[in-house]
């Protein structure tokens, strides 16, 4: 009797015990894929839920961390004190893109694409495409879809943002134009491999600064800052993502894409960078197939503007590499 009582307990604690592991299993699923919304889905400055943000009770505190953080877009504060066009692009989502495009004051040696990192805008690059114009190239700065002036509010980030740096460089491709860079920061560097593989690009050479290794990568990067461990924060996060955007999340690696371009390639980090680490570099590097390949490192740099931190560096590297 006693041994039939202790097994009835016992199955009773076990299954209390299965019910808190399955109630736990559910509550984090449902605070990941509130975060994948959340890091993907960008609002625009000003609002007043961004007011809001800062203040609340203890409660609306603790909802907050469990459902994610707002992120907005950062407004166009800057635009070019060179002359340029307003181009429009379209995607085939029929999402509008907005481009810059302006000619060098001196004989053209080609056209340099650029495109910005999360978050970001062009306004954020004019000053590598004041430096590229300078360097005799006619430049075209790209706002990637959720950004800037361009339309929608979700990223991808990086996957399906490929299609702006194709739309891009068929526009530029279709002037006439036969020597074209690519230049991308963070997210825009992935999102020039990306096309280069996907849209089987020939762009004369790329300049890729600080691209992450995956999405995985990348979240796990974010999870500190937001009060989890990187695991199974980045796991659970990257594949929300993809079920919430429409690709394979857990499978959106910068590897893939580094395999399939024999452009040359000048690709450059930041040594003091936390955002994405030495060892995200390497791999990436490595796996680049092109035999013509050079890796540059910033060693006061961290996940910012390489040229800023360091123009002497940035300008005889890029020169170098453009020669």
């Amino acid at each position: 009797m006693k041994n039939l009582k202790k097994k009835r307990r016992l199955r009773s604690v076990l299954l209390w015990v299965m019910w808190v592991l399955l109630a736990q299993f559910v509550l984090v699923n449902i605070s990941a894929a509130f975060y994948a919304d959340k890091l993907t889905h960008l609002h625009f400055p000003g609002t007043e839920t961004q007011a809001k943000s800062l203040s609340g009770n203890f409660f609306k505190k603790t909802w907050r961390l469990f459902t994610g953080p707002t992120l907005y877009k950062r407004a166009l504060s800057e635009i070019p004190t060179f002359l340029y066009s307003t181009i429009i692009l379209k995607t085939k989502e029929d999402i509008p893109i907005e481009a810059w495009y302006a000619k060098t004051d001196s004989i053209s040696r080609g056209t340099v694409i650029l495109i910005h990192g999360l978050t970001g805008n062009k306004g954020m690059v004019i000053d590598e495409a004041v430096a590229f114009r300078n360097l005799g190239y006619h430049v075209m700065l790209v706002d990637l879809r959720a950004h800037g002036n361009s339309g929608g509010q979700a990223t991808t980030m990086g996957y399906k943002e490929a299609e702006e740096v194709a739309l891009a460089y068929n526009f530029v491709s279709q002037s006439g134009e036969k020597n074209i860079i690519l230049w991308g920061a963070s997210m825009g560097a992935v999102s020039v491999m990306k096309a280069v593989s996907d849209y089987q690009l020939q762009p004369s050479g790329i300049i890729i600064e600080m691209p992450f290794l995956s999405l995985q990568t990348h979240t796990e990067s974010k999870a500190p800052y937001l009060g989890f461990p990187r695991q199974p924060f980045a796991f659970l996060v990257s594949f929300w993502i993809g079920a919430e955007r429409g690709f394979n999340g857990l499978g959106f690696n910068t590897r893939k894409y580094a395999k399939k371009i024999r452009c040359p390639v000048l690709m450059q980090y930041g040594v003091k960078d936390g955002m994405v680490l030495q060892r995200e570099t390497d791999a990436v590097y490595k796996a680049i197939a092109s035999s013509n390949k050079k890796l540059v490192k910033y060693d006061d740099a961290a996940h910012e503007s390489l040229l800023k931190k360091d123009p002497v560096t940035w300008d005889r590297e890029v020169k170098a590499f453009l020669r």
